[in-house]
């Protein structure tokens, strides 16, 4: 089957040497056209690939030298020859290395490394389930040779001696594979061959028989047998066509690849994790950049009728990395451009669909491609941001702000010895305490993840360089928290931290961003006016619907918190958030606008060292938050002591670690009237 179609080529390139002996012989189109039809006929290719190149050969055979599409032909032939069809990388599936490796690429981040170290668990049990034969052959001796053989390399073989037992064989017991004569009584290989792929399509059939001819190995082949051999059997070949099948059979295969997308603010290690899970499987790795991508063939290449027309990015690192089964890193996912020209992620529905990237087609190959057995991981700071379609297909990981004890670790561990190497230091030579180090992490950045950090690190050892070449000064520095101001500068943070003057009207907040957890103080007045609600400091839609909803909630529960039924009907309330020039949006402020509130209309002041997370019904139930860490972060950092959260956040709450809970309190509340109560003094 593998030589069918040569006779066409070789008439051609017969043709073309005679036309060339009349014209004078073109050395360097016969040259090229040899090698590259030579080489299509030498490597191992899948049999559909195979006709096409050569069908392509012909064509190149039949072109001028002259001509511009001889290099197109050529140059298409060149990329088809170098892909990975059959090259994949094994695997290593040792669980403990791989734990290993991942901590001492990363400190912290539990959840990511569980989910992969699950992962290569499943496939490590997986590996030691054995391949499953069924040998039909009415002639016995046949049979047990081949039965002895395939056992001896660790298969779990069946023998039977016709159709009608192989059938009964694969209702006990579907098979990976059925090795089936050609000629037997009862029901013979092709019959048989009709029920496999009725009944199991997955499973690979190899065809065997003594009267192998060209006519039946066609009507084998086109039957739906995978391999075709003659009599006596040639044991290494049929080796081979074994593997092949079980490592394109999707069921043998295993697991396929899970598709993640690592979420989570900038800076935390989103990137850096994935070459970590390239190392710990052994496999290698791809980073495609997706950011400002607008046009798919990008990503699925161009078609060869354009000029200059090339693969897409996923073909082009596959063909760089010499395997079909890499670790492909989609970075910046969330940031893909979605306008009238076009939209990028149709093309990543096929790429992440496991059931449909085993014959992904680039638009320049015009052939299928497998990358089911590609590991696919997709980063992303906002994953609102990426179409829904495309979150279904990925398994959500979520990457959480580090904690200061975490940036600690981290900096004294990883980032310091590695930035004194980078600056010409050796380890011992610049030795920072540890409250430098809290120092600097506290009011030289202010981010959830590491790169301001190590910008500020690296700042610091250029200022130690230049002190110990000016200064001239031997043996060890040593850096204290009071030294860095004047090394540094003057600190560019400052932590916002709680008031300690009570008043009326003011109350703190505890919100999320992309750079991790904040307070954020609500200041309310009423004054004389026309039932006015004034709302100011750059708010958006959802923050301006919550005050709303809670000046509602207060006019319609009057009378419970002490109020007159008509305070609105001669009075204008202020809603007023600091920092105007900053957006902010959001549903989690409705409890901390609500207390802000009754604060002001009461004359009752808020204790100072509460903070309020928690969106609000027009009922008075309070609803669940998202940024539950972060939030309380920030509210230990800032001096808050107690936390009021939404009763149902209280799944978050029992997640985090006790350095996040430690030195504060956290309150649980599902109805606005417990929060009220228990802020007000």
């Amino acid at each position: 089957m593998k030589w069918f179609g040569r006779k066409n080529v070789e008439s051609a390139r017969s043709e073309e040497n005679v036309t060339e002996s009349k014209a004078g012989p073109e050395k360097v189109t016969e040259s090229a056209a040899d090698e590259i039809f030579n080489r299509v006929e030498s490597t191992d290719l899948p049999v559909h690939i195979l006709d096409a190149a050569r069908d392509e050969c012909e064509r190149l055979l039949k072109t001028e030298k002259s001509s511009p599409d001889f290099a197109i032909s050529h140059a298409y032939l060149e990329f088809i020859l170098s892909l990975p069809w059959n090259e994949t990388t094994k695997d290593d599936l040792d669980v403990k290395r791989a734990a290993e490796v991942l901590d001492a690429r990363h400190y912290g981040l539990g959840n990511v490394k569980e989910r992969i170290l699950e992962f290569l668990a499943v496939k490590n049990l997986r590996s030691r389930i054995s391949p499953k034969l069924i040998i039909v052959d009415d002639e016995v001796i046949a049979r047990e040779n081949l039965s002895i053989i395939f056992e001896h390399e660790g298969y779990a073989v069946r023998t039977v001696g016709n159709g009608l037992e192989a059938v009964a064989a694969m209702e006990k017991e579907v098979a990976d594979i059925v090795i089936t004569d050609l000629k037997m009584d009862g029901m013979d290989g092709l019959e048989l061959l009709e029920v496999l792929r009725n009944r199991w399509p997955d499973t690979g059939v190899i065809m065997l028989t003594g009267y192998a001819t060209v006519q039946t190995a066609v009507e084998a082949m086109k039957s739906g047998a995978d391999q075709y051999l003659g009599k006596p059997v040639n044991l290494t070949k049929l080796r081979e066509y074994v593997q092949g099948l079980l490592s394109r059979n999707q069921r043998i295969q295993g697991l396929h690849g899970p598709v993640l997308c690592l979420s989570g603010p900038p800076g935390t290690g989103k990137t850096s994790i994935g070459r970590a899970i390239a190392e710990s499987l052994g496999r290698k790795f791809i980073s495609i950049s997706l950011a400002g991508l607008r046009d798919e063939s990008e990503l699925r290449g161009h078609r060869r009728t354009y000029v200059g027309a090339m693969a897409g990015r996923i073909l082009q690192g596959v063909r760089k990395c010499g395997v079909r089964n890499p670790v492909i890193m989609l970075d910046e996912m969330d940031k893909i451009v979605q306008n009238f020209q076009g939209d990028a992620t149709s093309v990543l529905l096929e790429i992440l669909d496991t059931q449909q990237n085993s014959g992904f087609v680039d638009n320049y190959l015009g052939l299928p491609f497998d990358l089911s057995g590609a590991l696919f991981i997709a980063t992303a700071n906002v994953v609102e941001h990426i179409p829904a379609p495309l979150r279904d297909r990925m398994e959500m990981i979520e990457f959480s702000s580090y904690t200061p004890g975490e940036k600690l670790q981290i900096a004294r561990n990883y980032m310091f010895p590695d930035q004194l190497l980078k600056h010409g230091f050796s380890a011992d030579e610049v030795l920072p305490s540890a409250d430098a180090l809290q120092r600097l992490i506290a009011d030289y950045t202010r981010e959830a993840g590491l790169r301001g950090l190590d910008k500020q690190i690296a700042a610091l050892c250029r200022k130690i360089a230049r002190r110990r070449l000016d200064g001239g000064e031997d043996g060890p520095i040593r850096i204290y928290a009071h030294d860095l101001p004047g090394i540094m500068g003057t600190p560019p943070h400052f932590s916002t931290t709680v008031g300690r003057v009570l008043k009326a009207g003011v109350a703190t907040g505890l919100v999320w961003s992309e750079n991790g957890g904040e307070i954020i103080f609500v200041e309310t007045v009423r004054m004389h006016g026309s039932k006015n609600l004034l709302l100011t400091g750059s708010l958006g839609e959802v923050l301006r619907e919550s005050a709303q909803t809670a000046l509602s909630f207060l006019r319609a529960n009057a009378c419970k918190f002490g109020l007159s039924e008509d305070f609105f009907e001669t009075s204008d309330i202020h809603v007023h958030i600091p920092s105007g020039a900053v957006t902010k949006e959001g549903p989690s402020a409705g409890v901390t606008i609500a207390v802000a509130m009754l604060s002001q209309l009461t004359g009752r002041c808020v204790y100072q060292d509460m903070a309020f997370s928690g969106e609000i019904s027009l009922h008075g139930d309070v609803l669940p938050v998202g940024g539950v860490r972060e939030k309380i972060m920030a509210a230990v950092r800032s001096g808050v002591k107690t936390v009021i959260l939404p009763e149902q956040c209280a799944p978050a709450v029992e997640q985090l670690d006790c350095e996040v809970l430690d030195g504060v309190e956290i309150r649980l509340v599902s109805r606005l009237e417990d929060a009220l109560e228990a802020a007000l003094i």
